[in-house]
């Protein structure tokens, strides 16, 4: 492929030289919004694993252990169409009727941790993640709720996204409480009601761009504190409940929010707030129900996206399935389509980029010594976990499915797993942190490292062609896999991950003057992107400087790997890279990243990173007046 694209092409745009013509010829599925890279990927296991579970449900294939025999009699009510159109409303009638039930903010209170625990929507949110002070321990996060719109910037007066969304998330909306047997004007009063809250809270909720920033996510308040923030509801008692002790902190990433909480939880806004778990239910629990349920609930997310259509039944049953399961789904994949051999491969190549990125940083010239010892000892203590974890979480085993015959319906399977789910993760607080567990299962395209935890994960899913192949070259697969693999190396030494230790840990390792040279340096990497023109819009680059930093050590690093090979084909390195991140979108999708994604746009990802390294346009003999030349003092350098 490298040799049939031409030079003068690459010198004038790299991405659309590599990728133009299958751009050009691609077709967007109407089930989707966007189509190649990534995405392809994907269609390819879903079709595999679709096939494999065909066999599974007409028992043709057996199940491998007692999870999976679980997962097949989920999937068979979950594809139980009939049974799902018969129930109607049905099974969503006890939790619309818990909610119509309450009569004060007292009424809530008094239940508040069981509600929680149900999986009811309440105005602030609870989890479990390890402290980010302690990263060896679990500690309780608070945060404000999820709002109707993608992000809170899209509440700024004359918002023109909004203008056209809200409408359609109104009339959305009502149609499912229609469907849940509300009359039509209950519906609208309903809707209207829950809007008047969510308008509420969106003033004091972090935007994306602030939520990206991690070095303002760690703020320890008592549980005091935290209860006093509202005098409506008991927060003490239930936090108390839920960890089974009391706990000395809470960390919450968005202080503002509560901090506003009482100005928020009024006598006045009580209808409001019932008004609005409402319409969060019936919108959250559509799927589960029948096909009128799931196609109209579907209908923001996909004008959101540009989706032009809704899955197919049997597609968003699979789906369904495999999200429940998703452990148990990614453990067959990996076992079955990756293997030991593969994972053995790949874990070498991950140890081989590590040693990369040591000797990058032992030649640094800009970092002290003091600063460089430790981060080679955050990459000696740095967690590698390739392919698929070995053994199942446990989880899974406590998933017990009630049959259809037993009566037992999707929605209240689903009910009872969330709920053990739920519990699971508060019994978690106070407990030692387990850094083997996985937070995607194998059969996901994609990877990712974990700040708190000083790990890199690459499911088995991303670990083939055009990102790694034994039948690509060496150069190929450094400027795929080995891009990405160093990308999530770099992600510890990002402007997030450089404030965590070794141990995952928010810890200031760093000298004054390091600290301060490397921000300017994150400075450049904002500038270099922000602003730049995409999809009738402008990239963020403070949204978007994390990745882009991981973006730009991960290919250089991999550029390094790539040229110590014996057949190092620096060409066929950057042509791979490009190839990537092919991709085609509806503009809808585009425009809707742009506003709440850290990653940058595909097409810039490929083309302004290559234009920071002297080998890309050495290799391509690019010079002063071509569409891909950068000069070099506009040139980011970090890693």
């Amino acid at each position: 492929m490298a040799e049939h694209i031409d030079n003068a092409a690459i010198k004038t745009d790299l991405y659309e030289a590599v990728n133009g013509d299958w751009i050009a010829q691609a077709t967007i599925p109407s089930d989707h919004s966007s189509t190649g890279g990534f995405m392809d990927l994907a269609d390819n296991i879903e079709e595999t694993l679709m096939s494999d579970f065909a066999d599974l449900l007409a028992g043709k294939m057996a199940p491998q252990n007692p999870e999976m025999a679980e997962f097949k009699n989920f999937y068979t009510l979950v594809s139980n169409f009939d049974k799902r159109e018969k129930d109607g409303a049905s099974p969503l009638q006890p939790i619309l009727q818990r909610i119509e039930g309450l009569k004060s903010y007292a009424d809530l209170s008094d239940q508040l941790a069981d509600w929680i625990l149900s999986g009811l929507p309440t105005p602030f949110s609870l989890d479990i993640d390890s402290d980010m002070k302690n990263s060896k321990i679990y500690a309780l996060f608070a945060s404000g709720p999820r709002l109707f719109l993608p992000d809170k910037t899209y509440y700024s007066e004359g918002n023109q996204a909004a203008a056209q969304l809200m409408p359609i998330f109104t009339d959305m909306s009502e149609r499912l409480l229609q469907l849940a047997n509300y009359p039509a004007d209950s519906a609208k009063e309903i809707v209207d009601q829950a809007k008047q809250f969510d308008q509420l809270i969106a003033p004091h909720v972090k935007s994306a761009e602030e939520s990206a920033d991690y070095s303002k996510m760690y703020n320890p308040r008592s549980l005091q504190e935290i209860a006093d923030s509202t005098n409506q509801l008991d927060l003490k008692q239930a936090i108390i409940t839920l960890v089974g002790a009391t706990p000395e902190k809470i960390i919450t990433q968005e202080p503002a929010y509560f901090e506003a909480l009482n100005t928020i939880l009024t006598p006045d806004h009580f209808d409001l707030m019932k008004s609005w778990m409402i319409v969060k239910t019936v919108n959250a629990l559509s799927a589960y129900l029948t096909e009128d349920f799931r196609v109209t609930g579907g209908l923001f997310g996909r004008a959101l996206s540009g989706q032009k259509e809704p899955r197919s039944q049997k597609k968003a049953a699979y789906y369904l399935a495999i999200n429940t399961f998703d452990q148990v789904v990614g453990d067959y994949y990996g076992r079955q389509y990756f293997g030991e051999a593969a994972k053995n491969d790949v874990h070498d190549m991950v140890v081989k980029m590590v040693n990369v990125y040591k000797k990058r940083l032992a030649n640094n010239d800009w970092l002290s010594q003091a600063t460089r010892d430790k981060a080679v000892l955050k990459l000696d203590k740095l967690g590698i976990q390739v392919g698929y974890p070995d053994k199942i979480d446990p989880l899974f085993s406590k998933f017990k499915v009630t049959s259809a015959a037993q009566g037992g319906t999707l929605l209240s399977n689903v009910l009872a797993f969330d709920r053990i789910a739920t519990a699971d993760s508060f019994a978690k607080w106070n407990q030692p942190v387990d850094r083997t567990k996985w937070e995607m299962s194998a059969n996901t395209v994609n990877a990712y490292f974990h700040p708190f935890h000083n790990i890199i994960v690459f499911p088995a899913a991303i670990l083939q062609a055009p990102f790694y192949s034994l039948d690509q070259t060496s150069s190929q697969n450094f400027g795929g896999i080995g891009a990405v693999i160093a990308h999530e190396i770099s992600h510890a030494f990002d402007n997030n991950g450089s404030l965590f230790d070794e141990y995952g840990t928010l810890n200031n390792w760093w000298t004054a003057d390091d600290n301060k040279h490397f921000q300017a340096l994150a400075d450049d990497m904002v500038k270099e992107f922000d602003g730049l023109p995409f999809a009738g819009q402008k990239v963020n680059g403070k949204l978007t400087v994390s990745e882009n930093i991981a973006d730009a050590g991960g290919l250089s690093c991999a550029l390094e790997a790539a040229k110590g090979e014996p057949d190092v084909d620096l060409r066929a390195f950057f042509i791979n890279w490009a190839t990537i991140w092919r991709q085609k979108a509806t503009t809808e999708r585009e425009q809707l990243l742009l506003s709440i994604d850290v990653h940058a746009p595909a097409k810039l990802r490929a083309n302004v990173q290559v234009q920071n390294l002297e080998d890309f346009f050495q290799t391509f003999d690019i010079h002063d007046g071509d569409g891909m030349f950068k000069a070099e003092t506009d040139r980011v350098k970090i890693w």
